[in-house]
């Protein structure tokens, strides 16, 4: 038997799926809930996905996606393709535009260069950025909020360009998630089993974790300031 909160959460996010065609935001969760931190969905959602209810997708937008109904009934995923949902042809046809248009891609909201903070899971907003910023594959954007990556030239308040590609090599400035709960942006090192995510700024720690701690959703590409 769910509890209340748990109830309510998977009642309103396939009322969001059913009505809008997407899963509702972090934000929309905690204002539909009377949740004052988003620390609090994050605790539903994991009850959820542990007792079979819900399942997260990783690197998708607003990744939450109901497996069953509150009574326990299998839910009916035909209502929305939620693994083909991710970014359609609104940014990966653009890739291919000749060298004097722009880009769009999506804007997905803060990452921490710094204490990391929750993970994101927002694609509603876009932003134009010019074709020498990507090459090939998927890309997104992120503000970035914290000082840790200051000796990196990346400063609090601009706007980094992310590859969305998971292969990537020690040294590389990657989009950690970290224990499928935080996003940091940090220098990645690993060594044997280890996983090191340095800053660049020697007011922060580097922070070691275990590889089934980690999982990389994308490479620093370009980033846009303004002044």
């Amino acid at each position: 038997m769910l509890t209340k909160k748990q109830n309510e959460l998977l009642t309103y996010l396939i009322k969001c799926i059913e009505s809008n065609g997407v899963a509702p935001s972090y934000e929309e969760i905690c204002s539909a809930l009377f949740l004052k931190s988003k620390s609090g969905i994050h605790r539903i959602v994991k009850s959820l996905e542990e007792r079979g209810f819900i399942e997260r997708l990783e690197n998708k937008a607003r990744a939450i996606a109901p497996k069953k109904y509150p009574n326990g009934q299998i839910y009916n995923s035909d209502v929305i393709n939620f693994k083909d949902k991710f970014i359609k042809n609104k940014s990966k046809t653009n890739f291919k535009s000749k060298s004097n248009e722009m880009n769009e891609i999506p804007l997905l909201g803060k990452i921490a260069a710094g204490t990391p903070i929750e993970a994101i899971s927002n694609y509603d907003n876009y932003i134009s950025i010019p074709p020498s910023l990507i090459s090939s594959g998927e890309y997104y954007a992120l503000s970035v909020d914290g000082d840790s990556m200051i000796d990196a030239g990346i400063l609090d308040g601009d706007t980094v360009i992310i590859n969305k590609k998971t292969d990537v090599k020690n040294g590389d400035i990657v989009v950690a998630l970290i224990d499928k709960e935080e996003v940091t942006l940090k220098r990645f090192r690993k060594k044997g089993d280890s996983i090191a995510l340095e800053p660049a700024n020697s007011n922060y720690k580097t922070h070691i974790y275990g590889p089934d701690r980690i999982t990389i959703q994308g490479v620093l590409s370009g980033l846009l300031r303004e002044y």
